[in-house]
């Protein structure tokens, strides 16, 4: 999908001074947030060079010209249906439908030119979806999994669905349980509260800090192995990278997840994490784990790596 023509924006006098995401976002009639969101995904150009997330902050001089690549509003943008992608629908109803997300994908384009998400598939088998929601890009979203995390994810195809969808997810009510492979032996179930916050942006990464956001879940080993445990996560809260970022400050990181300090064998090529179920209400959906999390298990069963 082409981009829509660019926008262009020439600070003046009045202008300078200011903060990059202010300047533009008073200059677009846009929100901050919008310009931010922008900015991460390499939309918003100084002469021929991208910037990053990390610019929003700069201050803008008068002269200076920013280019902006695509629709300004994220509800006018339309992801391209790809039919030609496979999907497995895990479990559909009312006003909602839950995908198998493969690992290696993404739960939505962040720009219009990309065609590779699970939106895309989805939008071609379910066009309802369009609109739903935050709508554009993110038609139908009601939650999200890491690119490299399997399993289970919830779509919306009604609006109304969609309101209660997300307010139970925002009110911690929904049953959201994962399984992952992590280093050690993790030999008793535990409750672990931390408080979590984003210390990097592009790649995201996160740390436990006093000052960060509260974070509740429950560790239970299905599987202890010599080197390594296969667990259950049950989350009470939804954060960028929780369970990823909670086990490495525990000593137990994920096996192939080498961003939090987990080992990379050869049978690992991503962060071993998969969303097994998801129970809410009427919706109650487990999702079998995938063939290459199966054959990690089975190589650190044999001892393995």
């Amino acid at each position: 999908m082409a981009l829509e023509d660019a926008h262009t924006v020439e600070i003046d006098e009045a202008g300078s001074g200011a903060r990059l995401d202010r300047a533009l976002a008073d200059r677009l009639g846009v929100s901050r947030a919008r310009v931010r969101h922008l900015l991460e995904v390499g939309r918003i150009r100084a002469g021929e060079a991208p910037l990053r997330l990390a610019d929003k902050s700069r201050i803008v001089a008068a002269g200076e010209t920013y280019s902006v690549d695509g629709a300004l509003e994220a509800g006018t943008e339309r992801p391209t249906p790809r039919p030609d992608l496979p999907l497995e629908i895990a479990a559909e109803g009312p006003g909602f439908v839950c995908v198998d997300k493969p690992a290696g994908w993404g739960v939505h384009p962040l720009r219009p030119d990309q065609e590779d998400t699970v939106l895309n598939a989805l939008i071609a088998r379910r066009p309802e979806i369009a609109g739903v929601g935050e709508a554009g890009l993110r038609s139908g979203v009601v939650h999200r999994l890491d690119v490299g995390t399997s399993g289970a994810l919830l779509f919306a195809t009604e609006e109304e669905s969609w309101r209660r969808l997300r307010g139970a997810f925002s009110a911690h009510r929904v049953d959201k349980r994962y399984h992952a492979l992590v280093t050690g032996r993790f030999e008793a179930p535990r409750r672990v509260d931390l408080p979590l916050a984003i210390t990097r942006h592009q790649p995201a990464h996160v740390a436990v800090r006093e000052d960060g956001r509260p974070t509740r879940e429950r560790v239970t080993p299905i599987e202890v192995f010599a080197d390594a445990t296969l667990v259950e996560v049950r989350l009470e809260t939804g954060f960028l990278h929780q369970i990823r970022a909670t086990m490495a400050h525990l000593g137990h990181p994920l096996v192939g997840d080498a961003d939090y300090g987990g080992p990379t064998p050869d049978f690992a090529a991503r962060p071993m994490l998969h969303a097994a179920s998801l129970r809410f209400e009427e919706i109650d959906v487990g999702v079998a784990r995938p063939a290459d999390l199966e054959a990690a298990i089975e190589a650190v069963r044999g001892g393995v790596g």
